[in-house]
């Protein structure tokens, strides 16, 4: 019997290098949202709806972008949704105000989705063995960029404005355009239902498929949670007793890299059918990370600690339940990546507008407390799939 062939690894780690890339496009601006209030004159607060319009842009990519994925042509798509982010991200570097900004940051975020086609596309390519590595060694690249986007931005904003992230950004899209249409193989699109048709499928997936409704319920929850807490991060540093400046606040992105190179390990424990029990002690983490960091109001050791086990419990759960909802069909993967993933943004755009809520209600406590209650909501809902 023939070995099912497997994918070639400098085109894994190409994808983990571009998933990266791209997925940090919608975090660039959250160390830099202080700064940008005092450039445009207004409140951290409403700077910190930034977070929200790109949240919602990039839920409305995957609601209307992504499931494209299989319908056509993959490797142009991927090419063209990245060229159109790089001229969105040049718009960003040169807004003259914060709407022009807003609807930038929109743009950029709804072409960013083209993440969640290079994802399952990963997924396709893999062998069924190896699919559950290999989706969370891509994962590790893409969650990599999430939490090293705020690093980056702080520094390069540190270093030559708060503009300059955003023009550095539209350069890597550029060279990530070329890379991946000359890398990417030509693979046959799975589907070849209308348009419109697709999209409906995507909620006919959802309402027959009840381990993509836990999943979706899970993730909403473990982004929303992740988007408070490095919302209100942003926002707790910045003011006392801290007062730290964008560099120092974009490097504490770095405790977040544990989840990131714990990702691919969690992929394993999908190949060796340890998912459920791997996702409930995720889930608990999560719920506990948040005490630690409720103490970092006022011990910034306490926060690190914080933020590096909320950064690994929550990347753990979107990995076991990307290996979910992926072993339900190669022929639908875009649609259950979009049905999976809008639930987590939607509900990160719910989580980054609660925060700013929260912070201007109680600040650094209140943002602890909503955080909390998200995570507890999901652990019970867990012991309902035990039962």
């Amino acid at each position: 019997m023939t070995a099912a062939p497997t994918i070639d690894r400098r085109l894994v780690a190409l994808l983990a290098v571009a998933c990266g890339a791209t997925v940090a496009n919608l975090y660039y601006a959250q160390p830099l949202l202080s700064t940008i209030a005092g450039e445009f004159g207004v409140s951290v607060g409403t700077a910190g709806l930034l977070v929200t319009v790109s949240q919602i842009g990039y839920a409305a990519g995957l609601a209307f972008i992504v499931p494209l994925g299989d319908l056509l042509d993959r490797r142009r798509l991927v090419a063209r949704l990245l060229a159109l982010c790089a001229v969105a991200l040049v718009g960003a570097a040169a807004a003259p105000s914060l709407p022009v900004l807003a609807v930038a940051l929109g743009a950029v975020a709804t072409t960013s989705c083209v993440v969640q086609i290079l994802v399952p596309l990963a997924s396709t390519l893999a062998a069924p063995a190896e699919r559950g590595q290999v989706v969370g060694t891509v994962m590790s690249g893409l969650l990599t960029g999430i939490l090293l986007a705020r690093t980056v931005s702080g520094v390069i904003a540190q270093a030559a404005g708060w503009r300059a992230p955003f023009g550095v950004a539209a350069v890597a899209m550029a060279v990530l355009t070329v890379a991946l249409w000359r890398a990417l193989p030509r693979v046959a699109p799975p589907s070849e239902l209308p348009y419109p048709q697709l999209l409906a499928s995507v909620i006919r997936l959802v309402r027959e498929e009840p381990a993509l409704r836990r999943r979706m319920v899970y993730g909403a929850c473990g982004f929303a949670g992740f988007t408070v807490v490095w919302t209100g991060v942003s926002f707790l540093l910045a003011a006392p007793p801290y007062g730290y400046g964008e560099r120092t606040i974009g490097l504490f992105g770095l405790a977040g890299l544990v989840g990131a190179v714990g990702a691919s390990g969690f992929g394993r424990l999908t190949d060796r059918g340890h998912n459920k029990a791997g996702t409930g002690a995720t889930l608990a983490t999560v719920l506990v990370s948040w005490g630690l960091l409720a103490l970092g109001g006022h011990s910034v050791l306490a926060l690190i600690l914080g933020l590096v086990v909320i950064d690994f419990a929550v990347q753990g759960q979107n990995v076991l339940s990307q290996g979910v909802i992926y072993a339900l069909g190669p022929e639908h993967a875009s649609r259950v990546t979009t049905a999976y993933v809008t639930s987590n943004f939607a509900a990160g755009a719910a989580g980054a507008a609660a925060c700013s809520l929260a912070w201007s209600a109680g600040g650094w406590g209140a943002v602890c407390a909503t955080g909390a209650a998200i995570a507890a909501l999901s652990l019970l809902f867990w012991l309902t799939e035990l039962r």
